[in-house]
């Protein structure tokens, strides 16, 4: 058997790995991998040799919590084979417990001690219940964390600090950095003090993999015409023509605006465009009414023999594949399917829509860019008008910032 070899990057950031810490690397950069191979050798592996050389049995119970998509896929039952680890005890060479289970089942292990739990795809964010029960489990147990972009404010990192005892709770983490607005309805930070501490902290646990990409990704703004009448009706009488209603606060207002620039039938004939030249295709969207769009772009040209393109989705009404045909779709709704799964099969990734957050926009990228793909060239199309949401949405996440509805609606 042959032993675990790793490229150099990913052994330099396993040598300055360490309880508590988060692993970041960009997407496709190979994190599971490295994450494994931390925990190997923490259990008396050894890497770079020429043989396989056994843990000491029994290693730790090992925990991935995941994406359930990561799960249902068995993805890491790939990266755990050449441990020789595995879920399956008849497979596992060795007599601990290996457990892979999604996030949403996180308070099932809040009872486990002196494990090793990898925590995969970062989702301890707020103060609910997946929060409660990480912190349960990472004081009694060995922990890393993976994570592609950790966090778009302070205030994400937050129990990741507290996991590592930086802070007692949250009370003490506001306390000492939190200054917020008095001029909103609901608490909204207005900044943050000593972020020079801050900044610390989060460089004493994070691991960055220097990774250096072989794919070369080309990104390009497709602007689109829209109703220039309809958007300044909704902002001059703030009413919402669907529901036939007053908009009521600044979330509904912003709604109201990209539901005018991005059903207008122009974007649908730039998709188009884009397709001719890019017949199989990734395409990322935000709302249920895009998605009503696009199904009725493709449903009429599902025969590839005709022309067509075959369609395939994956968001909160359908789990569908990636389609196999020479002509495809592939329609994905950014917060069910920005991360945990990967796609060789294309070199396309077309944004119907904007997303607000920054995070989530470069996971979605990242979806096509893995290091084993068999294309150099990478194609991204963002498909957005001059209007000023898209603009200041635009403005959002090349500051690398999450779009403030508030702010823009001055609400």
């Amino acid at each position: 058997m042959a032993g675990i070899q790793l490229r150099d990057y990913q052994l330099d950031a396993v040598r300055r790995m360490k309880n508590g810490c988060v692993l970041c690397g960009g997407v496709g950069s190979g994190k599971s991998r490295t994450a494994l191979a931390y925990y190997y050798l923490c259990e008396d592996g050894e890497i770079g040799t020429d043989e396989y050389v056994p843990m000491g049995d029994p290693p730790k119970d090992l925990y991935i919590i995941t994406t359930a998509r990561k799960r249902d896929t068995c993805e890491w039952e790939g990266e755990l084979s050449p441990f020789l680890l595995s879920p399956n005890h008849e497979v596992n060479l060795y007599s601990n417990k290996v457990v892979i289970d999604s996030w949403n089942n996180i308070q099932k292990y809040a009872e486990v001690q002196n494990a090793f739990f990898i925590f995969d795809e970062q989702r301890v964010v707020g103060t609910g219940a997946w929060v409660k029960a990480f912190l349960r489990i990472t004081k009694a147990n060995r922990w890393i964390l993976l994570s592609a972009t950790p966090g778009d404010t302070w205030q994400d990192y937050i129990p990741v600090f507290i996991a590592n005892g930086f802070y007692k709770n949250k009370s003490e983490f506001t306390r000492e950095h939190i200054v917020y607005s008095h001029f909103t309805k609901f608490p909204k930070v207005d900044r943050y003090l000593n972020t020079g501490r801050l900044i610390r902290l989060r460089n004493s646990i994070l691991i960055s993999m220097d990774f250096k990409r072989e794919t070369i990704s080309h990104h390009e703004d497709v602007f689109v015409p829209y109703s220039i009448e309809r958007y300044k009706d909704i902002c001059r009488t703030r009413w919402n023509p669907w529901e036939n209603k007053p908009i009521e606060n600044a979330a509904e207002f912003c709604y109201a605006l990209r539901k005018v620039v991005n059903s207008d039938e122009s974007r649908q004939v730039a998709l188009l465009q884009i397709l001719e030249k890019h017949p199989r295709a990734i395409i990322f969207y935000n709302f249920d009414y895009e998605l009503e769009i696009l199904r009725e772009m493709f449903l009429g040209r599902c025969d590839s023999k005709l022309g067509g393109f075959e369609m395939a989705e994956w968001n909160g009404h359908a789990h569908q594949p990636i389609p196999e045909s020479d002509s495809w779709v592939y329609l994905v709704q950014y917060n069910a399917g920005a991360e945990g799964w990967n796609c060789i099969k294309t070199d396309t990734i077309i944004f119907y829509s904007q997303n607000y957050s920054y995070k989530i926009m470069v996971q979605s990228s990242g979806r096509i860019d893995r290091m084993n793909t068999p294309y150099t060239d990478l194609y991204y199309y963002h498909l957005k008008s001059r209007s000023g949401i898209d603009l200041a949405i635009s403005k959002a996440l090349k500051d690398k910032k999450k779009f403030n509805e508030t702010g823009f609606a001055k609400w």
